[in-house]
């Protein structure tokens, strides 16, 4: 079990040796060198799907400020922050660059690294919440699917919408996943944050995917690549919905996440109370799953007023 100490700039590694009074002691008299540990080990309890950004965007930050995490200032993360508005960036490519650099300073503080937080001041900018714009009809739900000519991809489609699920935790399924039920069937899926929750799938959905099994063992793939090996890359799970939607006649950008924005929203107009949602969609509060209701309101006072 190793614990990170911060004693006149120099970084301990230390690691309790069993049937021993004493310790052994990594030393690193390099501060860049203690940083790029820090680094890694922040970048570890991220996951992998996002840990390739936030280097480049911590990389990106350390080129601006020349100088090491310990020296940082509060006015050196604001300088960085107006660089970004300078640029031109979108606010969201604003907020996630900051939101990295914020959370790094979060884990080296905790684990005794730096004495300080500057960048816990640091208000990150507001953004536009897109989120409405990012929900399907019904009607263009069912016409994707039902336009698709290839089997696979239809049941991908179709698992996508009806299970709420992330483009990743799909794409990793095997069949040891899937179990029947009564009416249907269950899938067990694995994802952010390590979290692990079972969704039911209903009937037409659960033949339509069982129906792909064939004599596929139970730890290989339920979809498969392109190529016939391995699990199918969510990049290729990107570009179906990409063609699919464009069959369909739907002109926006639709990814894959606007199944999952669909199923929630969908759900709650038809009556499924907010926390089974939040426990189909694996969200962390009610809080987050209640954007859908805002995001689709069924009543608006501009419907009451006359002229």
């Amino acid at each position: 079990m190793g614990t990170f100490e911060n004693e006149s700039d120099t970084f301990f590694l230390t690691i309790p040796i069993k049937q021993q009074k004493t310790s052994l002691e990594i030393h690193a008299p390099e501060q860049s060198v203690n940083q790029d540990l820090v680094i890694e080990a922040w970048l570890r309890t991220k996951s992998k799907k996002t840990q390739q950004s936030y280097k480049r965007d911590i990389q990106r930050f350390l080129l601006f400020v020349a100088k090491p995490l310990s020296k940082t200032t509060l006015v050196d993360l604001q300088n960085y922050q107006d660089y970004l508005i300078k640029l031109d960036l979108a606010d969201t490519s604003q907020q996630r660059m900051l939101a990295s650099v914020k959370s790094l300073f979060t884990f080296a503080h905790q684990i005794g690294y730096l004495q300080f937080d500057p960048a816990k001041a640091l208000k990150l900018p507001k953004t536009k919440d897109r989120l409405a714009q990012r929900i399907l009809s019904t009607e263009d739900i069912i016409k994707i699917i039902a336009l698709e000519p290839n089997k696979r991809n239809q049941s991908f489609l179709r698992l996508l919408y009806f299970s709420g699920a992330r483009v990743s935790e799909i794409c990793s399924l095997c069949w040891c996943d899937l179990k029947v039920r009564d009416s249907g069937g269950q899938v067990t899926l694995f994802g952010k944050n390590a979290k692990t929750r079972v969704v039911l799938i209903p009937d037409k959905a659960w033949q339509e995917l069982i129906s792909l099994k064939q004599l596929a063992n139970s730890d290989e793939p339920v979809f498969v690549s392109r190529k016939g090996k391995g699990h199918l890359n969510p990049s290729q799970a990107w570009r179906i919905v990409k063609a699919a939607a464009c069959r369909a006649g739907v002109e926006d950008k639709v990814s894959p996440h606007w199944f999952r924005h669909s199923h929630a929203t969908h759900a709650l107009e038809n009556g499924a109370p907010l926390h089974l949602v939040q426990q189909t969609l694996g969200h962390s509060s009610l809080a987050i799953t209640g954007r859908y209701t805002h995001a689709r309101p069924s009543d608006s006072s501009g419907l009451y007023l006359k002229g």
